[in-house]
């Protein structure tokens, strides 16, 4: 039997490094990309991000990509900010358990690449090809 009596919850930065590895894996056409996004971890998204997206309940939101496209970016269009990653310790911990059917790592793992699909733009065959998540 396991003891839980010293386990403790996954910090931001085990979550962040769990990411991390993610992105390191990448296929090479996009790892070099990848390193011009932002990665942040929070335990939640803010309000103000709940309420744009019509979320009442911030367990609901693991991830959530903030930028512009890489396809649809122009380099006469100003860039006001940086293209970031957010990841949602909270909301990732709560699905990890929920689901009770994956690692940790697999499951950051889907989050991180689900995310990246945003920003590269990718085609459910490239996702396919990078997290076989279903697998």
């Amino acid at each position: 039997m396991t003891d839980w009596s010293e386990a403790k919850a996954p910090s931001a930065a085990d979550i962040e490094a769990l990411a991390r590895d993610v992105l390191a894996q990448l296929p090479v056409e996009f790892a070099g990309h990848a390193q011009e996004v932002i990665l942040r971890v929070e335990d939640f998204a803010g309000e103000d991000v709940l309420d744009e997206l019509e979320i009442d309940d911030p367990l609901e939101l693991t991830g959530l990509y903030d930028g512009i496209p890489r396809p649809e970016k122009s380099l006469s269009d100003p860039q006001h900010f940086p293209d970031t990653v957010w990841l949602f310790r909270r909301a990732i911990l709560d699905e990890w358990a929920e689901r009770g059917d994956a690692s940790l790592g697999d499951l950051v793992r889907n989050v991180v690449i689900h995310e990246f699909a945003h920003h590269f733009g990718w085609s459910d065959e490239d996702i396919a090809r990078i997290d076989r998540w279903w697998e």
